[in-house]
This record gives structure tokens, sequence and C-alpha cells, in this order.
């Protein structure tokens, strides 16, 4: 069983020739059909005159400190009685049809040449997406209950997605695919950004959409209404954050609204971490972290992957919008994005320390087709050991 919210047009749809000027018809009906915002535009293209791009602009106010003891648990290994009380009480409560999963996949995937990533071949011609929901099918399978597949698409991935899913569907698995929005780079003056073809150059603004798109489209209220409790969200490019039992045990046992899995930092690393600030742990992305803060100090990285409890994201909430520099059409643009992990400055969170490598890890990204080949055999090896 396959849903899907089809692009239909927003509220705002009559505005949005006069926001942007002139503007072809195909590009209109593209803004108009994945919920363009026309007043977050205009207020964005206000602040871009206003100096958003200065480094300061975004950086968290208050102390902020490395997280306290406590904050940050360890999820237990496997034939552990501790692990298996949590494996337990995450498998009675998928039992119980209250789990299921978003997978994010509205990303343009640019290092993989600006394919629909979720439809690229992993292992033995078998993509990203039916790789994820064959993995929630097998969980499903051994708990004896369905898990719905939340899959939140993009303006550029939306058809080939639900094109996929419809091929893919299965009764354990109902997927019901939900669109996020679209907006309009800027030059650095303010200027709408246009592709080679002269049209407005359109981006995905961030998976921080992703509550947003998730009422925005009813899917969250379906979710709800048919028994859901629990939701796993996770990028389709990281195949290792399987549907574990025992991570959603975790987050049950916690009882914070939010469970984040982070694992340790290597070099490299420029991402979120859980900090304190005035007090409160939340995610601090690398970017918002004071200047003075040595980010040293936090020795632990956030994989984007959480687990929600699904009524608290019922609500709006109050996420920044961060100018961020691209490059797009070989020139650099501005876009603005939200970030899913501020969810945490509004909902209290917990943090679950998970393997990086080896047999139960937990976070194998795929960036680019030279690190999807560096990591096939590591993948392979990692889905074959949990039966997905």
């Amino acid at each position: 069983m396959v849903s899907s919210t089809p692009p239909r047009p927003s509220c705002a749809a009559a505005k949005v020739p006069g926001a942007l000027g002139d503007i072809d018809a195909e590009t209109r009906a593209t803004l108009e059909a994945f919920a363009f915002d026309v007043a977050a535009f205009v207020a964005q293209r206000a602040r871009l005159a206003e100096g958003a791009l200065e480094p300061e602009h975004g950086r968290v106010r208050g102390v902020v400190e490395p997280p306290a003891p406590g904050d940050v648990i360890r999820l237990p290994a496997p034939g552990t009685p501790a692990r298996a009380r949590l494996h337990a009480r995450g498998l009675a409560a998928i039992g119980a049809g209250e789990v299921g999963v978003v997978i994010l996949a509205g990303g343009m995937a640019t290092r993989f040449g600006e394919v629909v990533k979720a439809a690229v071949p992993v292992i033995d011609a078998r993509g990203f997406l039916e790789l994820k929901l064959a993995d929630a099918a097998a969980v499903a399978g051994r708990a004896g209950a369905r898990v719905p597949a939340l899959v939140m698409t993009s303006f550029a991935t939306h058809e080939e997605v639900s094109r996929l899913a419809s091929a893919l569907a299965r009764p354990e698995v109902p997927v019901r695919v939900f669109s996020q929005a679209v907006s309009v780079r800027l030059t650095s003056a303010g200027a709408l950004a246009r592709d080679e073809d002269g049209r407005p150059s359109l981006y995905a603004p961030g998976h921080g959409d992703m509550s947003f798109a998730l009422r925005r489209t009813g899917a969250l209220a379906e979710f709800l209404e048919g028994g859901g409790r629990t939701l796993l969200m996770s990028n389709v490019d990281n195949l290792a954050a399987t549907l574990d039992p025992a991570v959603i045990g975790a987050h049950l046992e916690g009882g914070a609204a939010v469970t984040v899995e982070v694992v340790d930092k290597v070099p490299g690393d420029r991402g979120g971490a859980p900090a304190r600030v005035d007090g409160a742990l939340r995610l601090v992305e690398a970017f918002a972290f004071p200047s003075s803060f040595d980010q040293d100090r936090v020795p632990l990285f956030n994989t984007n992957t959480l687990v929600f409890d699904a009524a608290r994201l019922d609500r709006d909430f109050e996420l920044t919008w961060y100018a961020v520099r691209k490059r797009a059409g070989g020139r650099e643009v501005i876009q603005f994005e939200r970030l899913v992990g501020e969810l945490t400055a509004h909902l209290p969170s917990r943090y679950l320390r998970v393997e990086r490598s080896g047999p139960e890890a937990r976070f194998l990204p795929v960036k680019s087709p030279e690190e999807l080949a560096r990591r096939r055999g590591e993948i392979a090896a990692m889905l074959r050991a949990r039966g997905s």
C-alpha cells in the first residue's frame, strides 16, 4: 500500500509572481505545487540585505558547556541483559503497531550527479530506498506487525520516489510519500539566482522542514490516528540506521521527546554535537557554536538519526533559517535552510551513543559514488548480519 500527497497549489499561489517578478510558467507551477513560503522568502531576502551571512549570525547565545555526566548514554552491547531488556521493550512497541520510520529522501544528491539518490543501486541492483524498506519489512515480520514508512521527498525527487515506492509496496510496510517545501536561491546581492537556462534556481530547504511537512501534508495526523506513537528518522543514504528494537526501547526507557544517536567524533567531522546552552541540553551545529568554544571538548558527532515521540511533533516550531553558501551552475549562490536537529532546542532530548564502525555500526553515510564503492562491502556485510 502506497499513499502520496500529490503536489497541489499552496494557499500562497497567487502571491508567487508578485514576490519573484516575471517568472516562467513551469517554475511558477512548481513553486505553487510544493508549498513555496512567500513570506519566509521575503523575510530571508531582507535578512540577506542586512548582512545575514556574517559569521556571527546564527551562533547560539548564552553559556555553552559540554554535556553533563548522564546526558549521553551508550547503547548496551548485544548479548547483555541490558540490551535484551531494551530489545524486548522496543519489539513490543513495534508489535503493537506503534512504531514507524521516517526516511529523508529529498536531497538533490549533487555529488551523485544530481540523480535521485533513493534509486541509486547499492547491493545487487537494490537501491537505497529499497534496502531501507526491506529493513523495516524484516523487523515488521519478526514483530508480527506493520511498520509504516513515511518517506519525505522534494520537488526534485517526488515523482521518482513515488514511482519507486509504488513498485516496492508490501502489506507489512505501508508507504506514505510526502514532500517538503521548495524555495529559490539568491545571489549574494539578493537577486534571484538563475540556472543556465535562465530559470530561477530552485532548491529544497533542508531536513529541518521534516516536522512542518509531516503536518502540512497530513502524514503525521494519519500516523497518529492509526495508533502510531514513535518515529525513527534517518537519511536514506545511511543504511546502517536500521530499525533496531533496542534503539526504540532505549528511547522509550529514556522518556525524552527526542533521542539523538551520536557517535565518536573523528578528524574531519563538521556537524552537530550535544551541548548545554544556559543549562539546557540540545544539539548545536558546528557553525553555531560560539567562536570562543573549543569544539574538541565535545568528542561526539550527530548522525542525523533521531527517534521522536510523534505527538510532540504536532505543533509549530520556531526554527532558525540559516543562510548557506553553495555552488550551483558553477557559481556561488545563497540558500536558506533549517535543521531538524534544532528541534532539540524546543523538545526535551536524550543522547544515545552508538557504534560508528564494526558489525554494530549505525552510521555509514554515503555522500558520493566513490564513498559508495569504498563502503559497499561493509554495508552488505552489515545488512546480512541484521537480516535485512
